[in-house]
């Protein structure tokens, strides 16, 4: 499945700093389809602990992330 995800929109998050990354996917998960997949690339560490926890407060769905280099990619499926 991972290599079936196609993001409908991507966001470069890179050099912004906590809480920004988390709050510019929720200010652009309602620009996508219920059931559709933003790819939010950070480079905060703290997206780690914030972006997931968003999704899971507000009913969406981080379904993958990866590391690359420096950078955190998340794919958070929104659900509603």
């Amino acid at each position: 499945m991972a290599d079936e995800l196609k993001p409908d929109l991507e966001l470069d998050l890179k050099g912004l700093l906590c809480p920004l990354p988390m709050v510019r996917v929720s200010q652009n998960i309602t620009k996508v389809a219920v059931g559709g997949i933003i790819k939010a690339t950070a480079s905060d560490p703290g997206s780690m602990a914030d972006i997931p926890s968003w999704a899971r407060t507000t009913g969406n769905e981080v379904v993958k992330t990866e590391r690359d280099g420096k950078n955190f990619v998340f794919y958070v499926k929104r659900l509603k």
